[in-house]
C-alpha cells in the first residue's frame, strides 16, 4: 500500500504540529460519520472534553470500517474556550490542502490503543492508503432487507437526504421491525401495514420518537428527544404489500411472545 505522504506531500513539513484526530466514538463509533455525511462533522469535532487538539494542526480520520479511516480534512487550530468542566468548544478552520480527497481517500490503520488523538510524526509511516472512492461518500446504499441495522442518528440521515435506494426498498414493502433501546437492553417490536410501509412508519420515530405507542412516549417525555440516539432499528419480516393487517398483527403478536418484548421492553399489548 501508498503511504498517506505520497497522496498528501504537505504532511512532510508539518510532522511536528499536527495532532491526529481518529474520529470515533464510545457511544457510536459512526457517530463522527453521521456527522460527516450531514456536513457537520467540523461542529462535532470542534466540541471536545478535554484540550485535544493543543498542536496548530488536525489531520482528521473518521472510523469507516475495522481498521480503515476517512480521510475528512487538515483542520487549523486558532482557538479554544473551556465551556465548563468537560466541555471545550474549539474553533477551526479546514484547511485548503486536498480538499478533493475529502471523504474519499480511506486509510488503513489499525488502532491497537484505546486513544484517539495521537502525534502524527510518531505514527505517519503506519497511515497506508487502502482505497480511493471514485465520489465524496455520502449514504450507503440500501443493504437488504435481512442486513438492516441501523442507529437513530443514521437512520435520521437517510429521512433528512431523502435517499432513493432506502425510501424505494422502505417504501415497497409492509413488515415487522424491532427497536433496541442499546442503553438498556428493551426492545420494541412494531408492524407496519395498510396505508403505512416501514418507510412512513420510521419516519414517525425521526419526527417525534416514539412513532405514538404508549411506552415509548412516556420514555421521550422524561427523557426528552435526545434519548433517540439510543434507538437501533432492523427488520425481522417484510411482507408484500397485499398481506392483510390480521396476518401481519398475527406475525406482530408472534415476534412479540418470541423475543419477551411485552415482559421486558416496550410492548404494552
Amino acid at each position: 500500500m501508498t503511504n498517506i505522504e505520497i497522496l498528501i506531500p504537505k504532511l512532510r513539513s508539518m510532522k511536528k504540529e499536527i495532532k491526529v484526530h481518529l474520529a470515533i466514538s464510545e457511544r457510536d463509533r459512526y457517530e463522527p460519520l453521521y456527522a460527516f455525511v450531514n456536513n457537520k462533522f467540523k461542529v462535532w469535532q470542534e466540541n471536545q472534553t478535554k484540550k485535544n487538539f493543543e498542536k496548530q494542526f488536525i489531520l482528521s480520520l473518521i472510523y469507516y470500517r475495522q481498521n480503515e479511516w476517512l480521510f475528512a480534512g487538515i483542520y487549523k487550530s486558532i482557538s479554544v474556550k473551556q465551556i465548563n468542566e468537560k466541555h471545550y468548544e474549539y474553533d477551526t478552520k479546514l484547511l485548503d490542502i486536498k480538499t478533493e480527497l475529502i471523504g474519499r481517500l480511506i486509510i488503513n490503520f489499525p488502532k491497537t490503543f484505546r486513544a484517539s488523538y495521537i502525534h502524527y510524526y510518531k505514527y505517519y509511516q503506519e497511515f497506508e492508503v487502502s482505497e480511493l472512492l471514485k465520489n465524496r461518500i455520502t449514504i450507503e446504499p440500501f443493504p437488504g432487507y435481512e442486513n438492516v441495522i441501523v442507529d437513530y442518528d443514521y437512520l435520521k440521515s437517510i429521512y433528512d437526504n431523502e435517499d432513493k435506494s432506502w425510501n424505494t426498498a422502505l417504501n415497497s414493502v409492509f413488515g415487522i421491525y424491532l427497536i433496541v433501546d442499546k442503553k438498556n437492553g428493551k426492545n420494541y417490536v412494531g408492524s407496519a401495514y395498510g396505508k403505512n410501509s416501514i418507510w412512513s412508519r420510521w419516519n414517525n420515530y425521526i419526527k417525534n420518537g416514539h412513532g405514538g405507542n404508549k411506552k415509548l412516549v412516556k420514555l421521550i417525555q422524561s427523557k426528552g428527544m435526545s434519548y433517540c440516539q439510543n434507538y437501533q432499528f432492523s427488520i425481522l419480516e417484510i411482507f408484500s404489500k397485499v398481506m392483510s393487517k390480521d396476518e401481519i398483527i398475527k406475525r406482530e403478536s408472534y415476534w412479540k411472545k418470541k423475543l419477551l418484548s411485552r415482559e421486558f421492553g416496550y410492548n404494552d399489548n
